[in-house]
């Protein structure tokens, strides 16, 4: 319907990426379409959710970094304009992505404002190409999430920590005699969420790339693992399918892991609520991939 050419990769990484190509005319209905599914799927969402508030719609965009200082502009002067002119909220990543020479910019509000949005993105792309060679960001691909505690191994299966074959306990048995593991790292994304990349192909074609990120998990214990604090944000729209209904999502959460869970309240003018977790590293990681699979 968009007149776009549309390809989606195949489905043996976390995430898939979505490609679209064409004039910036198609893009700009299939991005349309995207965007108005996404409200769609959220109005449907939230008749199961305690939530009184409507999430915006978010994306994120993944540009070349050679490209972001002509996003944000003099004293961030264009990326206030498109802010101002589109109503939609922008954050231009600091870090590139993981491997690539791309940064994420995220981009959410009202399916209009988004394309709105986007359209001035692309505006901004199309007249300052990219400067040197892109690395592109590309997504690994899957691996089962294993997690150890008291010398165990365990693997995810629905809601349940199933014990993982001898093996891999002996495995991880003999490496704690060897040297400890050091805590969960802080760069495993926290949420699902839908990355948009934009490339240049020609002065009328942009290249459209849209992905979703999962996280993953990797063990961390210590030998005689003592109890420890860790800190998550989660987005407002988010928090909503983590505490459940009446608070029966986090208590599972609670049981399961073993950790203390603490969720903070609501500050006025934040998008973000922070959450606590405090126990011994196997809890805490635990706790983190739980979180991060609702």
């Amino acid at each position: 319907q968009s007149g776009a050419r549309i390809n989606i990769s195949e489905g043996n990484c976390p995430e898939r990426i979505v490609t679209i190509t064409g004039p910036t005319d198609a893009i700009f209905k299939a991005f349309a379409m995207i965007a108005y599914k996404f409200e769609e799927d959220i109005t449907n969402s939230m008749s199961n959710s305690t939530a009184t508030s409507k999430p915006p719609v978010t994306l994120r965009l993944v540009v070349p970094a050679s490209q972001c200082g002509s996003l944000i502009g003099k004293g961030g002067s264009k990326i206030k304009e498109i802010r101002e002119s589109t109503g939609a909220q922008v954050q231009v990543a600091g870090d590139m992505l993981p491997n690539s020479t791309e940064r994420a910019v995220t981009i959410s509000g009202t399916p209009d404002a988004i394309i709105q949005c986007v359209k001035q993105i692309c505006v901004v792309m199309l007249e300052s190409p990219p400067k040197g060679a892109t690395i592109p960001y590309r997504p690994k691909p899957a691996s089962t999430p294993v997690i150890f505690a008291g010398g165990q191994a365990y693997t995810i299966q629905g809601q349940y920590a199933i014990p993982h074959p001898d093996q891999l306990t002996k495995l991880h048995q003999l490496a704690m005699q060897q040297t400890p593991f050091t805590p969960l790292g802080q760069t495993t994304p926290a949420f699902p969420v839908l990355t948009v990349v934009g490339k240049q192909r020609s002065s009328t074609a942009l290249s459209l790339q849209a992905i979703t990120i999962f996280p993953c998990i990797c063990p961390g214990l210590d030998a005689s693992p003592p109890a420890s604090t860790h800190e998550l944000t989660i987005p407002n729209d988010l928090i909503g399918c983590i505490i459940g209904r009446q608070g029966t999502k986090i208590n599972e959460i609670r049981q399961m892991s073993g950790a203390q869970i603490k969720i903070a309240n609501a500050t006025e003018g934040s998008s973000e609520r922070q959450i606590t977790i405090t126990g011994t590293p196997a809890n805490i990681s635990l706790a983190q991939y739980l979180i991060n699979a609702r």
